[in-house]
């Protein structure tokens, strides 16, 4: 019997009564593994009154108390961090190394969320006129929303309820149809550490559910993690019902060797940030800009990333996983086919990949470009895959002048063993998130997840001080308390005196 993935509403987990359920599928065998429902209208709707419901009661419960919550969660977070490890691999096809750091990087995040007293202080100044003091309070939005990728499904969700939970929310999560059972798993796990009922509710489906979250007036921000087109629809069809929206979309990071750095680092690094995960990573580096005499280990590179292989999630020596989809495997397929007819030069062609006894999964093996042009569909497309582009210029100028003509700014590093050439990249560089010797330079929960320009729509990011920011709303008090026997002359004015 094929397996139902249940959905979470008012405090349980229950079978969807929906008509329409999408299949889950191994991406290495295509295998169903379960099916997930698209939850109907009346479900949505039960969903949106339970966590509206829980927040008239959670929003006033003690600071202290919501925080007692996160430590609670991230000890079974941390208890049962390989089993969800394990689900993820097998719906997602990350290897086991690769998603026990999905798990850990979320972990993360509920780490900082246990710091929320602290995140949600306002701010006091006394006698800002003569007897009159001002503060200001961080208070919670309301039920908050969340709509979540495949290719992180354990860190994203994770990015989002916790935090938004924390200070103060009710949530309603979206995960993808793709791999939602790992979500749901973190949702089970959510309910063991005590959260009250109805106060995180996980709802399923495609657009049509998606759409009722955007267009639902009660729900009063969301986040949403995925492609630009998807984002910008978020972002202008949430902001259009006056919601608070961050949308993280697309993404085409460059990374720049300069001639004297490490080439054995370099390497090493480069073949992990290209290629791991099948390059299904919002920040995985897709260009690298060889300036100089770099480009002499491009041989090296090539021979290196030749002898890496994909395979199951459970195989100790495969380098990555599958696509997730055989459709996201043909786009890819398509567009390495779209770069050599364009003219670019295919160093290493992974496009026959095959793999012993899994001959129906999803796969692409390590892929390399040389002589790429800013005009080619590989440099221009977000492939998603494990493809790797390599572009050479002569000066660092001329490096970041290119990334910074690009419309992405999600992530950038550079490799150098000089100082100057690192801060001149760091300062001039248009990008959010920049590494200097690190390659993939997502930044630890305490600091936020910055991308820029097409990379993001919005005005706060994920996870840190950005995030409470997010999911609160600040109120400020101006007071004014005088003794009985003193009263004060009419003030035609808007100051204070």
């Amino acid at each position: 019997m094929t397996v139902k993935v249940r959905q979470l509403i008012a405090g349980s987990f229950e079978e969807s009564h929906s008509e329409c359920w999408l299949d889950v599928v191994d991406p290495a065998t295509q295998r169903v593994l379960a099916q997930v429902p698209c939850t109907t209208d009346a479900e949505m709707d039960r969903a949106y009154h339970s966590a509206r419901e829980a927040f008239q009661t959670w929003r006033n419960t003690p600071v202290p108390t919501r925080a007692r919550l996160m430590f609670r969660y991230q000890a079974l977070l941390k208890e049962h961090h390989d089993e969800l490890a394990t689900i993820l691999s097998k719906e997602s096809g990350k290897t086991f190394e690769d998603a026990k750091g999905d798990v850990w990087r979320g972990i993360e995040v509920v780490e900082h969320a246990c710091n929320v007293a602290s995140l949600m202080m306002g701010e006091t100044v006394e006698n800002v006129a003569t007897g009159i003091d001002t503060h200001s309070y961080v208070q919670p939005l309301g039920v908050c929303a969340g709509i979540t990728p495949f290719n992180f499904p354990a860190m994203i969700p994770l990015w989002m309820f916790p935090i938004a939970i924390a200070c103060g929310n009710s949530f309603i999560l979206k995960p993808s149809e793709q791999d939602p059972m790992t979500p749901v798993r973190l949702a089970e796990l959510f309910m063991e550490a005590g959260a009250p009922a109805g106060l995180l509710q996980v709802v399923h489906g495609r657009k049509e559910q998606v759409d009722w979250l955007l267009t639902h007036p009660g729900i009063k921000a969301i986040s949403f993690v995925g492609s630009v087109p998807v984002g910008r629809y978020i972002y202008t069809t949430g902001t259009a019902q006056m919601k608070r929206v961050q949308a993280f979309a697309g993404a085409k990071n460059h990374m720049v060797v300069m001639p004297d750095a490490n080439r054995q680092t370099v390497l090493n690094q480069l073949v992990g940030a290209a290629f791991g995960a099948a390059g299904q990573r919002c920040m995985a580096i897709s260009v690298v800009i060889m300036v100089g005499s770099a480009k002499d280990c491009l041989p090296e590179f090539t021979e290196i990333a030749a002898k890496i292989r994909p395979g199951a999630w459970d195989d100790a020596g495969s380098a990555f996983g599958p696509i997730i989809s055989k459709s996201a495997r043909q786009r890819v397929l398509g567009l390495i086919e779209a770069g050599k007819r364009e003219g670019a030069e295919c160093l290493l062609d992974g496009s026959a990949c095959s793999v012993e006894g899994y001959s129906d999964g999803n796969w692409v093996g390590p892929t390399i470009f040389a002589n790429v042009t800013p005009e080619m569909s590989i440099y221009r497309e977000e492939i998603f895959g494990p493809v790797l582009s390599v572009v050479c210029v002569e000066t660092l100028e001329e490096a970041i002048n290119l990334i910074n003509a690009n419309p992405y700014g999600n992530g950038t590093s550079i490799f150098t063993s000089s100082g100057a050439a690192a801060r001149k990249f760091q300062h001039e560089i248009e990008v959010g998130q920049v590494g200097v010797n690190v390659p993939i330079p997502v930044p630890l929960p305490f600091f936020s997840f910055t991308g820029w320009r097409a990379s993001f729509y919005g005005d706060q990011h994920a996870y840190g001080k950005q995030a409470v920011r997010f999911y609160t709303e600040t109120k400020t008090v101006t007071s004014r308390w005088l003794e009985s026997d003193i009263s004060t002359a009419v003030n035609m004015t808007i100051g204070l005196k």
